[in-house]
């Protein structure tokens, strides 16, 4: 196949500004109207406006002792290797370096930044029929404008984590009913000083199995017919070594005295999830789940058992990246903390249900709700670039808004001591041009499934009320 010629749009290149180096052997094309508004965009401490001046920073080091001739003919994009390790680009960059005639239809009438980038793409497809022009945008409307004038039209795909979101892992699954049978004879079992029972397995499918995904055994059918319950044998994988496992009999939070801070485990996913919290060996948690799944409730409450019961930690940070739902309610008053505390109304909520279970009156509520107030810090993600927390539990609630570099940003950020727990709803992104599978919280679920102290969990059941249950499904 020819080596094709791929227009960028200028909201690819705010995207992601290393998209220069994503196209392989095929050369890429950039009209002067995308420089214009890339040189708009530069002002400014957002991440759109970093990755402009990344992206000018590229360009810049291209053109360096450059000639006329030399642009005209193309840059190539392998000079620049170095600054992206992962990067494969063997293709050219080329500018617009003249006027390029071409009749717009009619249809488009004037001179809009979109419409004189489809202008290029037609003029380039009429000087160029021998090769493949396609325009690659992740404006939506403005592909469905190329599909009707006749220009070939892409989403930018290089950011998706997956092909589909059914692949995402979800880190638990289902062992055969004759697991136990299957294993060789003398199964090694043995508890350690501290009460808890490991087991070692062998068998072909251990090495797909990943550190920290757990298991149950499945039902029979007897015991299908009889109406088991949750309450079955659940194993966490500790370690995987060829055809080897460690596998360790997990705690059960659902009723009795294990419990994080008084919350008890509704359903199993949400006993998986306990167990991730509340290990310290775990420093990187992510939980997925519909509204009311208890993703917040079990965070906070497995937080304050570790910084109050038994201080694991000096405190608990909260944030989350302020994307409104509507419209913005403009600037807000106050310190750093008083800013973002519209944004964390979650964590009120579930503020209220932790000390509401309390026993005792109201003085002793307003003392708990004064030492908790000490405790839990909110935090704006505007100023996390250069921060490094020591011994802290960090929540980062709604993180499907977040891209998968403001994610690293993030999680760069810890220090000794420090565990992060990451909640979202893959399906309540309100971030433009972030999708299920492009989404920085698809891209930490995918890279961190392996490592031995990261650990996810997708809650797949409702558990606030049967109205918002019924809602979450039927709505």
């Amino acid at each position: 196949m020819s080596k094709r010629l791929f227009v960028l749009d200028t909201n690819v290149l705010m995207h992601d500004p290393s998209c220069l180096f994503r196209f392989e052997e095929h050369d890429l094309f950039l009209p002067m109207v995308v420089l214009e508004e890339l040189d708009n965009g530069k002002k400014g401490m957002s991440e759109v406006s970093r990755n402009v001046r990344q992206v000018s920073r590229y360009m810049d080091t291209l053109l360096t002792d450059k000639t006329d001739a030399d642009i005209t003919k193309g840059l190539a994009l392998s000079e620049l290797q170095a600054l992206e390790s992962d990067a494969a680009a063997s293709g050219r960059l080329f500018f617009q370096t003249e006027q390029l005639e071409t009749d717009l239809p009619r249809s488009l009438p004037g001179n809009k930044p979109d419409n004189t980038i489809l202008n290029t793409a037609l003029a380039l497809q009429s000087a160029m029929p021998e090769r493949q022009v396609t325009l690659v945008s992740k404006d939506i409307n403005l592909r469905i404008k190329a599909a009707i004038v006749g220009v070939d039209a892409e989403d930018y795909q290089n950011d998706r984590v997956l092909d589909d979101l059914d692949l995402l892992y979800s880190g638990y699954d289902v062992l055969p009913a004759d697991f136990w049978n299957r294993q060789p004879d003398g199964l090694k079992s043995w508890t350690d000083e501290v009460g808890r029972t490991f087991y070692e397995v062998h068998g072909e499918d251990t090495s797909t199995w990943h550190p920290n995904q757990f298991f149950h055994i499945a039902h029979d059918t007897t015991d299908e017919l009889a109406g088991a319950s949750d309450n079955q044998m659940e194993l966490l994988v500790r370690s995987v070594q060829s055809d080897t496992a460690k596998l360790e009999l997990i705690r059960d939070y659902r009723e009795g005295k294990t419990s994080a801070w008084g919350v008890h485990a509704r359903n199993r996913e949400q006993n998986y999830a306990l167990n991730l919290l509340m290990d310290p060996d775990i420093e990187f948690v992510t939980l997925l789940g519909a509204a009311g799944t208890g993703k917040t409730l079990l965070t906070l409450a497995a937080g304050l058992a570790q910084v109050l019961d038994e201080p694991r930690y000096r405190e608990i940070i909260m944030t989350r990246v302020t994307v409104p739902v509507g419209e913005d309610i403009g600037f807000l008053p106050g310190t750093e903390e008083e800013k973002m505390t519209p944004w964390m109304g979650a964590l009120m909520d579930n503020l209220e249900v932790l000390t509401g279970s309390l026993d005792g009156g109201d003085w002793e509520r307003a003392a708990t709700n004064e030492l908790l107030s000490k405790r839990i810090k909110i935090r704006s993600l505007n100023f996390m670039r250069g921060r490094t927390f020591l011994n802290r539990f960090l929540i980062l609630d709604e993180a499907q808004n977040l891209t998968s570099k403001q994610m690293k940003t993030l999680i760069t950020r810890a220090g000794p001591g420090t565990k992060i727990v990451c909640l979202g709803n893959l399906s309540q992104i309100d971030t433009p041009y972030l999708t299920e599978t492009t989404s920085g919280l698809t891209y930490v679920v995918d890279r961190f499934r392996g490592w031995p102290h990261g650990g996810h969990v997708t809650l797949a059941r409702g558990e606030r009320s049967r109205l918002a249950d019924f809602a979450s499904n039927h709505l």
